[in-house]
């Protein structure tokens, strides 16, 4: 995969002039008050375009619905992970958190809400994991796509899986816990039943859907679901047998800018540690021998 773009080149005071568009006098300004990245190294104004443009999309704002102009807070959506959410915290990121499922992650993306969102949605059409969604929905944008892992996504059931689950053909007529429209579980989960389940036959989705994969394994673990779909690190965390549908890629959407900041290159310093790959064999139905690898790159 082609590596993520950055612009290396300096810009002088006319050419940030003429990129903010603003008047020169207004970058001495800028400079004076110590507000804009500039560099005086060599006895002149010059200005690294991509801390300009840093600059500029962390003063970036969003509308919340019809009130006032906000700014862009430093947050990832999307799907949760729970190896992500160990490396948010254990590489001293100060990324916060808001996960509500796949899509919602790159609708608030695409709103300029978030700085990243991670998402694992299937593509019944080419097999294939992510790309498409982020180009239909963030069409000619500068967004990076990532992959985080590749994980292990199947049925969680009881210790002992008494009802002798062993695939989706086996859901008709159990209680089946599944995530919210949206979600990337529940976009698998919807194509596999639309594939295997004979038409006729009923998979009972219990109501309400689940808001995250470890609502999906608790419901199983109380009883309250026969069965459910999630990753296999859950039902690991929750003492749950799992039944091995499919691998899953699992990647972060991000806008371009923001993966050269400190928030995520902090993230992204963890990722190839012997502290990262033993968190991932820790938790169980991971695979991070391509995290970093660069699916899409927008313009």
């Amino acid at each position: 995969m082609e590596p993520v773009r950055r612009t290396p080149e300096l810009l002088t005071t006319r050419e940030v002039a003429a990129y903010l568009r603003i008047k020169e006098r207004k970058v001495y300004d800028l400079v004076a008050a110590d507000a804009l990245p500039v560099s005086r190294a060599t006895g002149k104004l010059l200005f690294p375009r991509d801390l300009v443009e840093a600059w500029v999309r962390r003063h970036v704002a969003y509308r919340d619905a019809d009130g006032p102009l906000l700014p862009r807070p430093t947050v990832i959506a999307g799907s949760h992970d729970p190896l992500l959410d160990w490396a948010l915290r254990e590489s001293g990121s100060e990324i916060a958190t808001y996960f509500d499922g796949s899509l919602d992650g790159l609708r608030r993306l695409a709103a300029g809400r978030v700085i990243g969102a991670g998402i694992h949605l299937f593509e019944p059409d080419s097999g294939g994991w992510n790309v498409g969604y982020v180009e239909r929905l963030l069409p000619g944008e500068p967004i990076v796509l990532m992959e985080w892992a590749r994980r292990r996504q199947g049925l969680v059931v009881p210790s002992g899986n008494p009802l002798g689950i062993l695939g989706i053909a086996d859901l008709v007529g159990r209680r089946v816990m599944a995530r919210q429209p949206g979600a990337g579980s529940r976009v698998l989960l919807d194509h596999l039943i639309a594939t295997v389940i004979p038409a006729g036959e009923v998979v009972r989705l219990l109501d309400p859907p689940a808001r995250s994969e470890a609502d999906v394994a608790l419901a199983v673990a109380e009883g309250r679901a026969d069965a459910g779909l999630a990753i296999e690190g859950v039902a690991r965390q929750h003492r749950l047998d799992f039944v091995a549908l499919a691998e899953e890629r699992y990647d972060l959407a991000f806008w371009r800018r923001d993966v050269f900041e400190p928030p995520v290159q902090r993230l992204l310093a963890l990722v190839g540690t012997a502290a990262f790959r033993s968190r991932s064999a820790e938790l169980g139905g991971y695979d991070v021998s391509g995290t970093g690898t660069i699916h899409h790159n927008g313009p």
